[in-house]
C-alpha cells in the first residue's frame, strides 16, 4: 500500500476570519504596506465585556501583522465626558494587555485639524451652515420610503457660509442656533448621507480643551479625520456603523486624505440576561443596588476584574465567540467555562468553610496540633505541597452532615465513615443540639492508622475537607448570582425597567479558613475545596479581614461544540 504523505501545511490549516483575510488581501495588493488599528471609545462609561472584543480583536490584530495599535479617546460631545471615565477605560484597556505604547490621544486633540478640514468643505461648496432647528432638519430628512426636502438655507453662498462658521466658532450664537452640515444627497437612499450634521454650537467646557471651543465636531464627522490623521488603514467598528461607511468614505475623500483608511464592520459580543446599558448601569449605581460600576455581579470589565476574572480568560471567551458578520448572542456559562478552564490548574486549591459546623473528634488528644502534608493543586504538581494543620476540633460544611440521609448520601451521618481530605478516616458518633434544636456540634472518633487519608483495608465512598478551629482565619465570603431574573428576562415590558434578582448577592460573615490564607492580596484567586473559585476583594479586604468573591462555582452547564 502506497504511503500518503501530509505536509506540515496541510496539517496547519488556519481557518482565517473575514477581517484577516481583508487585511492580507489588502497588503498583498500594496493598498497598505502596513496595519495600523485603533480602540476608540467615547469616554462617557465604563466599559463592559462587549467593548473587551473590539479591544483584543484591534490589538491582536495589530500584533499578528507587525502592526502598531492605538488607544483614542473620541471625546466629541463633552456634555457627557469625564477625566474619570478615561482613566477608568486606560485601566481597563491595559489590563487586558492591549499595549498602545507612546500612542495614546484624544479626538480633541485634532480639533483644529476637524475646523480647517469643515472650512476645506465650506470652500469646495461641500457644507453650508443651516438655521434650522434640531427638530426640522429631522422633518426635512424624510424617511427610508421618502426622500428628504433641502434645507432654504443650502445655497448659501461660500462667503457667506464661511462667515457664519467663523461666527459659530467665535461665540457669537447660542446652542442650537445654528448648525453646520455637509452638503451630499437629500434623495440618498441611505439617510446618513442626506446633508448630515458636521458641527454643532455647545457652549461647554471640555475635559481637554477646556473653554477654548464653542463648536463642537459630530462623531461621523470627527472619526474618519482621526482615523485619517493617525495613518489607520483599517477602521474595525460594530455592525451599526455599516449604514454610516459611505458618509465615512465621503469624509476622508473630500478632505483629501492620501491613503484613507478602510472601515470593516463586523458583529458585536452579545451576552444574554446581563445588563450592559450606561444608563440603567448608572440607576443601579445610584439607586444603591450595586456598589458601583465595578460591583461584581456586572459585566462590566472593571466589575469581571474585581470578582476575579483573568484577562486570558476573557481573551478565551472572545476567541470561542468568534468574529463575522452575523448578530449572535453567548451565555453566560461560556464566560463561567473559560474561567474555570484559565484557573483549574493555577489556582491554589485550599480548603476553607464557607458554611461552619464544628466537629469534635472525641478520641483525639486534647490540646494537640499536628501538620499534614496537602499538595496544592492535585491537577498541577509543579505547585507543590503545603503543611495544614490538624486538630482536635474542626470546622466542616453544614451541607457535609445530615441527621437522617438522603438515598446516596456519602457524607457524614450517625454511624458513617467519612474520609476528611488529607487527614483521616472518622466515623460520626453523635451531635450536640441547642434548645430550638439546631446542631451546635458533631461528634466523631478517628482512626490513627489512616493518616494521610488513604487505608488499603477499607474504603469510604465520602471524602469532606475541614478546617482545624485553633488556627482557622475568619473571613468573609459573598457568592453571586446573575443580578438579572433569567427566568423573567433583562426588561420588564411594561414599564422598560429591569427585572432584578433579589438573590443576586449572599453575604456570609462566618467563614473558616486554612492559615494558607493568612498573606492573601487583593485580586489572588484560589480555588476552595469543592465550593468554587475565589478572589481576594480589591475594595473591601484589609489585613485584619479578608474579603472573598466567588468567581464561579466549580459546576459548569456549557459544553465546548465540536
Amino acid at each position: 500500500m502506497e504511503e500518503v504523505v501530509v505536509t506540515k501545511e496541510e496539517k496547519e490549516v488556519v481557518s482565517k476570519n473575514f477581517i484577516e483575510r481583508i487585511i492580507e488581501e489588502d497588503l498583498a495588493t500594496g493598498r497598505f504596506d502596513h496595519v495600523q488599528t485603533r480602540f476608540p471609545p467615547e469616554p462617557n462609561g465604563y466599559l463592559h465585556i462587549g467593548h473587551a472584543k473590539s479591544i483584543l480583536l484591534n490589538s491582536g490584530l495589530a500584533n499578528q501583522y507587525g502592526g502598531k495599535f492605538n488607544l483614542r479617546f473620541d471625546d466629541t460631545n463633552p456634555t457627557k465626558e469625564k477625566i474619570e471615565f478615561v482613566e477608568s477605560i486606560k485601566k481597563d484597556v491595559a489590563w487586558l494587555g492591549a499595549d498602545w505604547e507612546d500612542r495614546l490621544f484624544f479626538a480633541s486633540d485634532y480639533f483644529e485639524e476637524m475646523y480647517q478640514c469643515a472650512v476645506k468643505l465650506i470652500k469646495k461648496g461641500k457644507a453650508f451652515v443651516c438655521d434650522l432647528t434640531a427638530d426640522e432638519i429631522k422633518e426635512y430628512r424624510g424617511t427610508w420610503d421618502e426622500p428628504g426636502k433641502e434645507s432654504p438655507y443650502r445655497n448659501r453662498s461660500v462667503e457667506e457660509n464661511l462667515q457664519l462658521f467663523e461666527d459659530m466658532r467665535a461665540g457669537k450664537f447660542a446652542n442650537g442656533e445654528k448648525v453646520l452640515r455637509a452638503k451630499i444627497d437629500m434623495a440618498s437612499s441611505n439617510i446618513n448621507m442626506r446633508d448630515p450634521v458636521i458641527y454643532r454650537v455647545a457652549h461647554m467646557a471640555h475635559h481637554n480643551t477646556g473653554d477654548k471651543w464653542c463648536i463642537y465636531p459630530m462623531y461621523d464627522f470627527a472619526h474618519p479625520i482621526e482615523d485619517a490623521i493617525e495613518h489607520i488603514t483599517h477602521s474595525i467598528c460594530t455592525l451599526e456603523f455599516e449604514d454610516h461607511r459611505p458618509l465615512y468614505d465621503w469624509v476622508v475623500q473630500e478632505c483629501e486624505f492620501e491613503m484613507p483608511p478602510k472601515q470593516i464592520e463586523f458583529a458585536k459580543l452579545y451576552l444574554r440576561n446581563v445588563v450592559t446599558g450606561k444608563r440603567y448601569i448608572k440607576k443601579l449605581v445610584e439607586t444603591g443596588i450595586v456598589d458601583g460600576w465595578d460591583d461584581p455581579r456586572l459585566v462590566s470589565i472593571s466589575g469581571l476584574r474585581r470578582r476575579g476574572y483573568t484577562p486570558e480568560s476573557i481573551k478565551m471567551f472572545v476567541e470561542l465567540a468568534g468574529v463575522s458578520k452575523s448578530q449572535s448572542a453567548c451565555d453566560m456559562p461560556m464566560l463561567e467555562y473559560c474561567i474555570r478552564e484559565d484557573l483549574k490548574a493555577k489556582a491554589p486549591r485550599w480548603m476553607a468553610i464557607v458554611k461552619p459546623v464544628k466537629l469534635i473528634v472525641d478520641n483525639y488528644p486534647e490540646g494537640q496540633v499536628e501538620y499534614l502534608e496537602v499538595a496544592n493543586n492535585p491537577e498541577n504538581p509543579e505547585m507543590g505541597s503545603r503543611m495544614v494543620p490538624f486538630a482536635k476540633e474542626l470546622y466542616i460544611e453544614q451541607e457535609d452532615f445530615m441527621e437522617v440521609p438522603i438515598k446516596k448520601y456519602f457524607r457524614m451521618f450517625p454511624g458513617n465513615e467519612v474520609r476528611l481530605m488529607g487527614a483521616y478516616f472518622v466515623t460520626c458518633t453523635g451531635i450536640d443540639k441547642d434548645e430550638e434544636g439546631n446542631i451546635t456540634a458533631i461528634h466523631c472518633t478517628y482512626d490513627p492508622e489512616t493518616r494521610g487519608g488513604n487505608c488499603v483495608t477499607r474504603k469510604v465512598k465520602g471524602t469532606i475537607h475541614w478546617v482545624a478551629a485553633p488556627t482557622a482565619i475568619e473571613a468573609t465570603c459573598r457568592l453571586y448570582e446573575n443580578i438579572i431574573d433569567e427566568e423573567k428576562g433583562v426588561y420588564n415590558e411594561e414599564d422598560g425597567s429591569l427585572n432584578l434578582n433579589p438573590n443576586s448577592l449572599t453575604t456570609l460573615e462566618d467563614c473558616k479558613l486554612e492559615p494558607a490564607f493568612k498573606d492573601a492580596k487583593a485580586f489572588d484567586r484560589f480555588q476552595f475545596v469543592r465550593n468554587g473559585f475565589f478572589c481576594v476583594d480589591c475594595n473591601d479586604s484589609t489585613e485584619e479581614r479578608l474579603v472573598f468573591n466567588r468567581i464561579v462555582s466549580l459546576k459548569s452547564s456549557f459544553k465546548m461544540p465540536q
